[in-house]
C-alpha cells in the first residue's frame, strides 16, 4: 500500500447479533459523504475547586458511533429486523463489530454494542436519502491489520 493511501472505499464493516444474526454481516453501500463516523468520548471529569484548582479523575463513557447508509442499501435491513426484534421483545440486543481499514493497516473491534436510535424512513428530496442508525459501545479497541 502507498505510504499515502487514505481510502475507505476498501474498508470492511461486520456486524453480529447474538440471537439474531449469529454470524458476521458485511455491511454494503454506504451513504457517498459519511460512511460510518465516531463522536470524541470525554476522558476526564473535572471540577474547580473554589481556590482554583483543577480536581479529575478518569471516568467510563460509551463510544456513540453513526452508521449511513445509502437508501438503496440492503444492509439497512438488518438495522430494521434489530429495531423490530427490540420492540416485539421489549429488550435490546447487543452488537459486536469489527471494521477493517486496509488503507492505513488498522482494525477496531466494538464490544457490547446496542443500536440507540434508528431514521427508519429514508428522507425523501430529489432522490431518497441516506438511512442512519446511531450506535453505543462500551469500548473500541485498536489494533494492527
Amino acid at each position: 500500500m502507498s505510504d499515502y493511501d487514505i481510502t475507505a472505499a476498501n474498508s470492511v464493516f461486520t456486524i453480529t447479533v447474538p440471537g439474531l444474526y449469529n454470524a458476521p454481516i458485511t455491511l454494503e453501500n454506504y451513504a457517498a459523504d459519511r460512511a460510518f463516523e465516531t463522536e470524541a468520548i470525554e476522558q476526564a471529569e473535572t471540577a474547580m475547586s473554589i481556590d482554583g484548582y483543577l480536581n479529575a479523575g478518569w471516568v467510563p463513557n460509551p463510544i456513540a458511533q453513526t452508521i449511513s447508509l445509502a437508501a438503496a442499501s440492503s444492509s439497512s435491513r438488518i438495522f430494521e429486523a434489530i429495531v423490530a426484534a427490540q420492540a416485539t421483545a421489549r429488550s435490546l440486543y447487543r452488537l459486536s463489530a469489527e471494521i477493517q481499514l486496509p488503507s492505513i493497516s488498522k482494525k477496531y473491534t466494538m464490544v457490547r454494542g446496542l443500536v440507540r436510535s434508528a431514521v427508519v424512513i429514508p428522507s425523501a428530496a430529489r432522490v431518497l436519502e441516506a438511512q442512519t442508525f446511531e450506535l453505543l459501545w462500551e469500548r473500541v479497541i485498536p489494533a494492527a491489520l
